[in-house]
């Protein structure tokens, strides 16, 4: 094995099979993350300057790149902002359940309304990036620039800095160029692993521990927009039941924790609706579950897994 650009090579050994004990709040066998994506309004869009129109993400599978208004794209995220994200925040309000928000720092501003809302329920507002568009191929020093305007304009819209970073579509610059912002204390564009863990970042100072919340892609309502995915919401519901169950079980001598992605112009349609309810009830029919937010997570392992213990 080699590296590139300065980042270490590949961990593919983790936790090798003896996870650390996760010692979640009040015992809890398992540790439920909800993720809320809000990235209307921050999507490939002609008005907002881009080339093209969204491709991704939508009801149209395989959708063709425009270089002027896609009508029907744009119809299809509207519904998101306009409708999707009050059905699900107004159900997550009505449980008294915690809420993280990963938000598109261009989308927020486009939707003062939600911006409104999101802060003053007081969710875990996390940074997505400046827009909801592809960084593999960004040179480094406008990744850069844009990182820092994403910062700074959620900083400036929900009035605080905020603590957690997920692009989504990062490149291999991505995590490095997090590792200069002091305010950031863990990210999440990493999918391989059950339980937060630390790495060593190169950095300009040499290196410093940085901690990764792993995200998913599988317990996530996304797959509703692929022709291999859901197709309706009992299976959603039923993956998610069968993800909770296995890591429940497991629980009981080595506890894991559980995220599920949310779309707001995904499972805010009424027929997918219905599983996440469904789900809700599931979860909220079980002892010893701790539904948390990304941050909590994130300060349980810094207090509880420190980096010197990692």
């Amino acid at each position: 094995m080699s590296q590139q650009q300065g980042f270490p090579v590949r961990d593919m050994r983790g936790y090798a099979g003896q996870p650390p004990h996760a010692n979640w709040p009040k015992g809890a066998r398992i540790a439920v993350q909800f993720v809320l994506n809000f990235e209307e309004g921050g999507e490939n869009c002609v008005l907002h300057g881009d080339p093209h129109s969204e491709t991704f993400l939508s009801e149209i599978a395989g959708a063709e790149a425009y270089n002027a208004r896609h009508m029907s794209m744009e119809s299809m995220y509207e519904y998101g902002s306009r409708a999707g994200v009050w059905r699900v925040l107004n159900e997550f309000k009505q449980r008294d359940l915690p809420l993280t928000i990963f938000a598109i720092a261009t989308a927020l501003q486009r939707n003062p309304d939600v911006t409104k809302a999101l802060v003053a329920a007081e969710h875990d507002i996390v940074c997505h990036g400046l827009k909801w568009i592809h960084y593999q191929h960004m040179p480094l020093e406008q990744e850069r620039e844009q990182m820092q305007q994403a910062l700074s304009l959620m900083q400036q819209l929900t009035g605080k800095p905020v603590n957690g970073w997920y692009t989504g579509r990062d490149s291999p610059n991505t995590r490095a160029l997090l590792a200069e912002h002091q305010d950031i204390i863990y990210d999440s564009d990493y999918y391989g692993d059950d339980l937060p863990f630390w790495v060593s970042q190169p950095c300009e100072q040499g290196c410093k521990p940085h901690l990764i919340v792993p995200y998913t892609l599988d317990t996530n309502d996304m797959r509703f927009a692929s022709p291999y995915g859901f197709s309706h919401g009992e299976e959603f519901f039923q993956y998610l039941k069968d993800s909770f169950d296995c890591l429940y079980a497991e629980g009981d001598s080595a506890p894991k924790m559980m995220s599920i992605g949310l779309h707001c112009r995904i499972i805010g349609k009424p027929g997918r609706f219905q599983a996440l309810k469904k789900f809700l009830d599931y979860v909220q029919g079980h002892q010893q579950v701790w539904v948390a937010t990304r941050q909590q997570i994130a300060e349980h392992w810094i207090a509880n897994h420190p980096p010197e213990l990692a």
